[in-house]
């Protein structure tokens, strides 16, 4: 690999010493460095580079993984692997962590990495104001808005009605994301190349229900009934904890897998079991 693009995260790295550290090792190497702050996303900067990504064989997403997670949704159209770097906690997406820096990057110069396809979910909100997708990596979730206060929802798979829960909300996540917000809500843990979807309620109001791991080219459809009493329901679905969509009763969302993936490079040939032990003692 030759051309690079980073996107950095200022608040991560406020004085940019690890952005410089990355930019002067890989030009001193003879490769081609685009770098743009995160926080450009929404700005005039940010568009003049689009069109640097296009000669770029690979993304470095430096920060978290939420700033991964923002980078993979940016980056969906076009056909470039990301590798994180990690200057967050956990980091089970961004694999990289920081005293490794030059190692990874010599190891991308000489091309030593293997690519995986992460699979996608694309949501498909239908209420009364209109139609709207979006895409997420990891999970979408919703959860209620305003008041404490348990939501109701309707969950029906490839047409056919499953169960009505109660609860305070409702996640669908990838295998990607089943460390996320999925794992904190008591889901399963998958490894990340599987093809599957996770259906995990959030803090549900009963003693019997669980997870349930649906088959990829499965459709979900969550409605949003009227809540306790007859009143209206308010529901916030979040596309992997940022991009917000708020729905009330009458509305329905329908989450499938995409026809797009996030290809994810791997330069550690350590197993997902091990490097999940890790993780989990830290």
């Amino acid at each position: 690999m030759r051309h690079f693009y980073l996107i950095t995260n200022r608040v991560k790295d406020p004085d940019g010493s690890y952005t410089q550290q990355i930019t002067s090792y890989l030009e001193m190497h003879g490769a081609s460095v685009t770098c743009v702050d995160n926080t450009e996303r929404f700005s005039d900067r940010w568009e003049e580079k689009e069109s640097c990504q296009d000669e770029a064989e690979c993304v470095l997403v430096l920060g978290g993984d939420g700033t991964l997670l923002r980078a993979a949704r940016t980056m969906m159209n076009r056909d470039i692997p990301l590798l994180g770097i990690n200057l967050g906690t956990l980091g089970y997406l961004a694999e990289v962590e920081i005293a490794a820096i030059e190692e990874a990057l010599e190891k991308l110069l000489s091309d030593r990495f293997t690519k995986e396809e992460r699979m996608m979910l694309v949501g498909k909100v239908e209420r009364k104001a209109g139609k709207e997708e979006n895409f997420a990596l990891n999970d979408i979730v919703l959860s209620r808005c305003g008041s404490l206060q348990v939501l109701n929802f309707h969950i029906y798979v490839n047409g056919q009605f499953l169960n009505s829960y109660s609860a305070d909300g409702m996640i669908v996540a990838t295998p990607t994301g089943s460390t996320g917000y999925n794992l904190s809500a008591g889901g399963p843990i998958v490894e990340p190349g599987a093809n599957l979807l996770l259906l995990t309620p959030i803090c549900p109001h009963t003693l019997n229900t669980r997870s349930i791991v649906l088959a990829p080219d499965d459709t979900v459809r969550i409605e949003i009934p009227e809540g306790k009493d007859g009143r209206e329901q308010l529901v916030e679905v979040n596309y992997d904890g940022s991009c917000k969509v708020r729905l009330r009763t009458g509305d329905h969302i329908v989450v499938c897998r995409a026809n797009k993936t996030t290809g994810i490079l791997k330069l550690n040939t350590e197993s997902f079991l091990t490097v999940l032990h890790k993780k989990m003692s830290e």
